[in-house]
């Protein structure tokens, strides 16, 4: 009988541990909402819902020659692929401050496949591997330390290319 029931709580404790792990990579949360819903959310984070989802408060900034700038280039790969060149104005890719407080003119942007955030982004260059294949939105969007979306009014600082992928 002992040894039935310590299996049972062997098995019980790797049950959860796995189930933890599988509902985190999916998604879901505790939070009382789910997050594949939008129309679960509300406030001004979520005008930005072709860009995934977000809880921080977007970071309003003036608009004017400091604000900050993206430009977005896609080049095909000689070997596989597309390579992805970001260039920025008034904005300095910041990974050492990433999940800190915000400073001003700093931060990471954030690349959305077709409306899916497909990762970060620290850096100018991102080679991008298995894309879907026909029309392809490439999006980029400048994002805060603190993760919150940089807008311009009811604008989120971004650029997208359209490519034809074979």
């Amino acid at each position: 009988m002992s040894r039935s029931l310590a299996l049972f709580a062997i098995g019980l404790t790797f049950g959860c541990g796995i189930g933890f792990v599988v509902a985190a990579g999916n998604g879901i949360t505790f939070t009382g909402h789910d997050h594949g819903d939008p129309a679960q959310h509300g406030g001004a984070e979520h005008q930005m819902e072709s860009l995934g989802h977000a809880h921080s408060q977007p970071l309003m900034i003036t608009a004017g020659s400091s604000a900050p700038k993206i430009a977005v280039k896609v080049h095909k790969d000689p070997m596989s692929g597309w390579n992805l060149q970001v260039t920025t104005e008034n904005f300095l890719f910041s990974p050492e401050h990433v999940s800190t407080a915000d400073r001003p003119g700093e931060g990471h942007a954030h690349v959305y496949i077709n409306g899916s955030k497909l990762t970060r982004l620290y850096g100018n260059w991102l080679h991008l591997g298995d894309l879907p294949k026909g029309k392809v939105e490439i999006t980029v969007a400048l994002n805060a330390n603190s993760h919150s979306p940089l807008m311009i009014e009811t604008d989120p600082i971004a650029d997208s290319v359209i490519i034809e992928n074979p």
